[in-house]
């Protein structure tokens, strides 16, 4: 069983934020936030807060009393490329220069390693 997380048009280029989800890709939910706690860059935060939710997906689905943190890891993260805000300044000679300001698509997928009894009936 799986949980899924998404956060859509975030203000930061997609290329800063492929380089954290290779990192954490595969990598257990604890180890994958420490490791997100102590990135030294400003857009980790949206990505422990995708982690955080995608956690709690699937704690939602599944049950709370059922599985523990240590028990998930992080099957797959991509992120796609958002709507990008074009802005204009200045440029050489007075000519129009355009800035793209980059948004994207964080997705993140939590599973568990450890089979997970479903009940029957109700």
């Amino acid at each position: 069983m799986m949980a899924r997380a998404v956060k859509r048009y975030e203000r930061v280029a997609p290329l800063k934020i492929r380089r954290m989800l290779r990192v954490i890709k595969g990598k257990g939910v604890l180890e994958a936030r420490a490791i997100l706690q102590f990135y030294h860059s400003r857009s980790r935060l949206p990505v422990l807060k995708t982690l955080n939710s995608a956690v709690a997906n699937f704690k939602n689905r599944v049950g709370t009393l059922r599985i523990d943190d240590k028990d998930l890891f992080v099957k797959d993260a991509q992120v796609n490329d958002g709507p990008q805000m074009r802005r204009w300044r200045a440029g050489f000679r007075g000519s129009p220069a355009m800035i793209r300001r980059r948004t994207c698509h964080i997705s993140l997928v939590v599973d568990s390693r450890k089979p997970i009894p479903v009940k029957k009936g109700a």
